[in-house]
């Protein structure tokens, strides 16, 4: 989410903006997936600008973003058209090959049923590719992989861990926060638990899977997205070098194989999760073994007390 969705396009005025309005009613009222359809565009249609920054030069990356519903039918054209309008554009074209894939047109076809259905989902639909416009693949340096986005109101926003302001932090992070007070020197735990400034430094946190049913933990779990999630480790692991993947729990640690360990640096441990991380979680520290690992790269460490500055 590039800050809070500034893309809403200049207002025109007079009979013409009543006339352009009225159409847009009409199409959005004929929408076969009204829940589908993006509130507003998170990047540009054109381009995505992204600063990867690697401890020596930063390097602007401009990506061209594909259109990935060119040439397919009106259904799937519809099915697609949340990833074509949200997701940041290098991301888009890594894993454009996915989105027509049997399994993937599987996922929105649940997703679609879940929405006629009237089932109220979280994250919103503009934020479910949210990860993928903090943290463009150019910028990926360090990735947490969670399981399940928080399902109660005004709390998942599509970056694992991570909750909106003024939501207080759940067990899970509130125990990472623990973590960092004893592993960084000078932490200062937030009074929020909204992770932006370290997915801004390259933090890639994404979810197994990337939506849930309201209240109803793992209702989500086993339609697919975690399929897309392996692909996204393959990109990383293929496209990036020197990335550090932090497995937490059995889950993110099977996915472990799919990482070239010569390439990258794996540490696993137990999830935070008040159930786990008693056995381990607070001596593993993670978060300095990441820092050294990207400075002894010739990377910029990650600022993991920047959350303390963020007054968005």
């Amino acid at each position: 989410m590039l800050k809070r969705s500034a893309d809403s396009e200049a207002s025109k005025g007079g009979a013409n903006k009543r006339a352009a309005n009225t159409a847009t009613t009409a199409t959005k009222q004929s929408s076969l997936l009204a829940w589908m359809k993006p509130k507003a565009a998170a990047t540009t249609d054109a381009t995505t600008d992204a600063t990867a920054t690697t401890g020596q030069a930063s390097t602007a990356v401009v990506k061209t973003k594909p259109d990935i519903l060119k040439n397919l039918p009106d259904e799937k054209k519809e099915l697609l058209q949340l990833e074509q309008d949200t997701m940041d554009a290098t991301w888009l074209r890594a894993l454009q090959a996915e989105f027509t894939k049997p399994y993937f047109i599987e996922l929105k076809k649940f997703l679609k049923q879940e929405a006629d259905n009237k089932q109220q989902i979280f994250p919103p639909r503009e934020d479910i590719y949210s990860w993928s416009r903090f943290t463009p693949l150019p910028t990926v340096r360090v990735v947490i992989l969670g399981q399940d986005p928080y399902h109660d109101d005004n709390q998942a926003h599509g970056l694992c861990f991570s909750v909106k302001k003024p939501v207080r932090p759940p067990p899970s992070l509130r125990n990472m926060f623990k973590l960092l007070q004893s592993d960084i020197p000078g932490f200062k735990v937030p009074n929020h638990g909204y992770l932006e400034t370290w997915a801004r430094q390259g933090v890639l946190m994404v979810n197994a899977a990337m939506t849930v049913r309201a209240h109803q933990a793992n209702s989500h779990k086993g339609k697919g997205w975690e399929k897309l999630l392996d692909q996204i480790i393959k990109t990383i692991n293929d496209q990036r070098r020197n990335v550090v993947f932090l497995l937490w729990g059995k889950d993110a640690q099977n996915r472990g194989v799919l990482i070239d360990k010569k390439k990258h640096l794996v540490l696993q441990s137990v999830h935070p999760s008040p159930l786990s991380a008693s056995r381990g979680y607070f001596d593993c520290a993670h978060f300095s073994k990441a820092n050294k690992y990207l400075e002894e790269n010739g990377q910029t460490p990650i600022n993991w007390n920047s959350l303390v500055d963020d007054t968005s």
